[in-house]
C-alpha cells in the first residue's frame, strides 16, 4: 500500500519516479548505493508480477518486502517486527471430499506445494506439504544487526505466512501457527520469495505487526512508518556488508 512504502521512498538521495505497467517504482540511493522502492500492491498476483519486472529492469542484488502484518504468534505484539527467516504460503490447499450437507471444515485441508510437481498438485501425494521459502542469511544478518536501532518492540525473526484470505478465526490461525510455525500473517511475502527464488536474488521478508487479535493488540496504523525506518537501516547495514565482501574479494 502508499502507506508502507512511500516513507521509504522520501528518503532516496538523487531520487526518480517511473511508472512501468502500472506498478510505480522510485530509483535513487541510500548511502550512495543504488536503490529501487516498488509499490507492488496488494496480493500474490501483483507483487509476483511487479516483482519479476522489477528483477528484469533493474537487476537488483537484493530483494527485502516490507510492510505489515497481523499476528499468529501470541508472544508478538503491536510494533514488534518478524524476519522472513522463512516464508510460506498460506493460500494453497486442498479439501477433503464432503459430501452435499456436510459444510466445510478448513482445519482438515492439507497444503498444497505448488512447485512440487509438473502435474496436477492435488493429485500428487508428494506435493501436499507445505513450501518453505528462506530468506537471505547475509540480509538476515544486515536485519540482525541494524536491531539494537530498533526501539519501538522487539526484532525476532519468525515464519511469515502469506495468501489472500484475512483470516478472523482463531483455531485457523492457531492451526497454521501450531502446525507450520507461522508468526505473522499479510498476503505478499511468500509469492515475492518465489520468483526471488526462481531469478537467483537473494530475498528477505520483513513485516511488522500490525495488530494481533490472539492477544486483543488493537490496529495501529502508525506501524507502517516504523517498519520504514527500520528497513532503512537495513538497507545501509546490507550495503555495508556487501560493500565489506567486495573488497576482501579483491
Amino acid at each position: 500500500m502508499p502507506s508502507e512504502v512511500e516513507r521509504l521512498a522520501g528518503r532516496l538521495e538523487h531520487s526518480a519516479m517511473e511508472t512501468v505497467g502500472g506498478w510505480t517504482f522510485w530509483r535513487g540511493t541510500i548511502d550512495g548505493d543504488p536503490v529501487v522502492v516498488l509499490k507492488t500492491g496488494k496480493g500474490a498476483a501483483n507483487t509476483a508480477a511487479a516483482t519479476a519486472i522489477a528483477v528484469e529492469r533493474y537487476r537488483p542484488r537484493a530483494i527485502v518486502n516490507l510492510g505489515t502484518a497481523g499476528g499468529h504468534d501470541p508472544a508478538l505484539h503491536v510494533y514488534d517486527i518478524v524476519l522472513g527467516k522463512e516464508s510460506v504460503n498460506l493460500g494453497a490447499f486442498k479439501s477433503g471430499y464432503r459430501e452435499r450437507g456436510r459444510g466445510s471444515n478448513s482445519l482438515e485441508w492439507s497444503p498444497m506445494d505448488l512447485q512440487a510437481s509438473e502435474g496436477s498438485a492435488g493429485q500428487d501425494a508428494n506435493a501436499l506439504t507445505m513450501r518453505r521459502f528462506a530468506g537471505d542469511a547475509a540480509l538476515l544478518a544486515a536485519a540482525l544487526g541494524a536491531a539494537h536501532l530498533y526501539s519501538k518492540g522487539r526484532v525476532v525473526e519468525g515464519v511469515i505466512g502469506s495468501g489472500e484470505v484475512w483470516n478472523s478465526e482463531l483455531d485457523r490461525i492457531e492451526r497454521f501457527h501450531r502446525q507450520f510455525g507461522t508468526s505473522v500473517e499479510e498476503m505478499e511475502t511468500a509469492s515475492a520469495a518465489l520468483i526471488a527464488g526462481r531469478t537467483g536474488t537473494p530475498f528477505l521478508g520483513i513485516r511488522i505487526v500490525s495488530n494481533n487479535i490472539t492477544n486483543g493488540g488493537a490496529y495501529d496504523g502508525k506501524t507502517t512508518d516504523a517498519c520504514q525506518d527500520f528497513v532503512y537501516e537495513v538497507v545501509k547495514a546490507y550495503g555495508r556488508i556487501e560493500s565489506a565482501s567486495e573488497k576482501i574479494g579483491k
